[in-house]
């Protein structure tokens, strides 16, 4: 069992989540039903500027690469 328990291991696990999200929009599902999906998410807190799943993971994964989530 992992235990996350401080603010920055939250945030960073909810990014992968969105990351995660992410790649099952460029597969045609959704993260949830109600709510708005990753690719909203990402616009609208990171600024990235896409207008699809695809065009916008790599961007995102890129903005987590220098933040140390991914390798």
């Amino acid at each position: 069992m992992i235990v996350l328990d401080t603010p920055a291991q939250i945030n960073g696990y909810r990014l992968l989540t969105i990351r995660q999200g992410l790649r099952s929009e460029c597969r045609g599902f959704r993260l949830t039903a109600k709510g708005p999906s990753c690719l909203s998410i990402v616009r609208k807190e990171f600024g990235i500027k896409a207008r699809n799943a695809e065009a916008a993971l790599p961007l995102f994964e890129a903005l987590l690469r220098e933040r140390g989530l991914l390798e």
